[in-house]
């Protein structure tokens, strides 16, 4: 898969969250509810705004442009609360924790944020870096979008039915649209071009009359595949954040696990995890199982004379 570059631009744009940060810790407005939601609302429009007139040739080309450098941004804020938040640094979001999602101070809300101002970040610049050089990101939009949904799929039941379920600000419905775009951007991804393979039709039909038991591969994903869906339905989160909140301080101790069971949480939490991305490889690297088979020969519709 060709990883494109990143993008500059929005990297540059994205990092004026600190500076812009910083100062709203010390506006005094910002230490109520509705000023809270209000200049947050007000920043996004202003930062949309900024980045239609600096890429309206990139955003006329694919308006997911747009929607990746907004979400660059923000996943740049969840960065700087998670570190806030672990005592990393002081004086940049306290406001927003405090008046806008305190539901983020809990140790599941720290490890998502640490996940979106991290990974989901430079999946960001990387596709806005592949539309600017008209290449394409399927490959990564569709990662971006199975780990976003799974991170919405936590954080949003945390929030309404845990710790701060009684403190739902109205910050809170500012995640309408981060949730409702991200569906668009969905289907726009599904509806790309696939990316040409090497394949040829011989290799393809190969693949294919192919049993699973000749497929060792397969079938250990296929096993894999059963008992992580058995042991996601037992547990129900997601992965990073799950591994990180079982041994965060803010988390209760008697929730934390213990130090004696370390090795064997990570090993199983780490296969958990690898075994989609092991998925994922043997998808890219040997497609021809996946790809439609190659039409057969043509009818014969000569008449005989």
């Amino acid at each position: 898969m060709d990883i494109p570059p990143l993008a500059g631009k929005i990297a540059v744009l994205s990092l004026g969250a600190l500076p812009l940060s910083f100062a709203l810790n010390y506006v005094s407005v910002l230490s109520y509810p509705l000023g809270v939601v209000l200049m947050s609302s007000l920043i996004l429009g202003l930062l949309s705004l900024a980045i239609y007139s600096l890429s309206r040739s990139d955003i006329y080309y694919d308006p997911l442009y747009a929607v990746f450098a907004v979400f660059a941004f923000t996943s740049v804020v969840d960065l700087l609360i998670a570190l806030q938040e672990d005592g990393y640094m002081a004086g940049f979001m306290a406001f927003y924790t405090k008046e806008g999602e305190p539901y983020l101070r809990t140790a599941h809300g720290v490890f998502i944020c640490y996940w979106d101002g991290i990974v989901h970040y430079l999946l960001y610049l990387a596709m806005t870096g592949a539309i600017r050089k008209r290449k394409s990101y399927r490959n990564l939009g569709l990662y971006w979008l199975g780990s976003f949904i799974m991170s919405i799929l936590v954080f949003l039941p945390g929030n309404i039915l845990g710790k701060y379920s009684s403190e739902i600000r109205p910050t809170f419905f500012l995640t309408v649209p981060f949730v409702l775009v991200p569906c668009w951007a969905g289907l726009r991804v599904f509806s790309q071009t696939q990316v040409p393979t090497c394949c040829t039709p011989n290799t393809v039909e190969e693949a294919q009359r192919k049993g699973l038991l000749r497929r060792p591969v397969d079938l250990a994903l296929i096993i894999y595949l059963i008992f992580a869906a058995f042991f996601t339905l037992f547990r129900g989160l997601a992965q990073f954040s799950h591994m990180g909140a079982s041994m965060h301080l803010r988390t209760p101790f008697t929730y934390r696990v213990p130090e004696d069971a370390w090795t064997s949480f990570f090993l199983c939490n780490l296969l958990y995890a690898l075994g989609p991305h092991l998925l994922a490889f043997r998808c890219l690297w040997r497609p021809a199982f996946f790809l439609r088979p190659p039409p057969g020969p043509p009818a014969n519709h000569e008449k005989q004379h």
